[in-house]
């Protein structure tokens, strides 16, 4: 029971940073109207960092630098490559490329040897024609930049694996701490040798780099630490997927968006894939508690 209770609120976690992000596009454009794609990084980070800074005295929860670290490493290679391709990519189609990061978990989970029950196998593919219904508009022609995205996606997916083996022992707080100082110090170079970043520049967009910095980057990246706390990797990705439905609404009440027939069916096909996602498998025996907790 009190693995289901926190189940539960892992899985909200995940779903209030899926929230979080989707709604923060029209301040990540904004962003970038004012610095450049490194700038940018660099400035959420270490913005994100600082912000949590002074909520460790409130807890003594161990932490693994070194799963920091990692992650870090891992999340500064997926954030310069994604937000590069950003400045040429169709935002449409970026989306659609970025999201394929539900294909690599599982794939990596596999090669991992984790289990996957079939609710979940059948939920990627239910969420991926999801996506594409959702974001690609028109024809898919893929570009050299598309390439580049789709590597940022399995970087992406890297991510949410190694966060996912080292939230298990470590303090949420404290693993988001050392991510995003190793990701901002690992920006900083690429900041002054490609861009030219002046501080009247940073000032005139301090709202939308504040607003990523401290809400996106640091509380939905820290809500995501804590829901891989007791949910699977594969089931994570799936509710983080979600950021997508979240920025359509988003622009539907912000920027009074509208949607076609097609991207009305993809937002009900991607609730449908987390949904049946959240389905445990009942074994032979009769007993799905255990497949509930094991094969997600």
């Amino acid at each position: 029971m009190l693995q289901r209770k926190l189940f539960f609120y892992c899985n909200i976690s995940l779903v209030m940073a899926a929230l979080i992000s989707g709604l923060s596009f029209v301040a990540q454009k904004l962003g970038m109207h004012y610095v450049g794609p490194f700038t940018f990084n660099t400035l959420r980070c270490v913005i994100g960092a600082l912000s949590l800074l002074p909520l460790i005295f409130f807890f003594r929860e161990k932490c693994s630098i070194k799963g920091g670290v990692l992650a870090g490493i891992v999340l500064f290679i997926a954030f310069s490559i994604n937000q590069y391709c950003m400045i040429y990519a169709d935002a449409g189609k970026a989306g659609f490329i970025t999201s394929l990061y539900i294909l690599f978990v599982p794939v990596i989970a596999i090669f991992l040897k984790h289990k996957l029950n079939k609710n979940v196998q059948i939920s990627i593919v239910i969420a991926l024609i999801g996506l594409y219904l959702l974001c690609v508009k028109g024809t898919m022609q893929f570009e050299f930049w598309d390439i580049l995205l789709l590597v940022s996606a399995f970087f992406f997916a890297l991510h949410i694996i190694t966060v996912s083996h080292y939230s298990k022992k470590s303090d949420a707080i404290k693993l988001s701490i050392i991510q995003f100082l190793t990701a901002g110090i690992l920006s900083l170079p690429l900041m002054f040798l490609l861009e030219t970043p002046t501080i009247a520049l940073v000032l005139a967009g301090w709202k939308p780099i504040l607003f990523i910095g401290v809400i996106v980057t640091g509380v939905a990246y820290t809500l995501q630490i804590f829901g891989h706390k007791a949910t699977k990797p594969v089931l994570a990705t799936l509710i983080l997927s979600s950021e997508a439905v979240f920025a359509v609404l988003g622009g539907m009440l912000i920027l009074g968006e509208t949607l076609n027939i097609k991207e009305i069916l993809g937002c009900i096909v991607m609730l449908i894939a987390i949904v049946f996602s959240q389905i445990p498998n009942k074994s032979k025996g009769g007993k799905n508690e255990k497949d509930f907790e094991q094969n997600i």
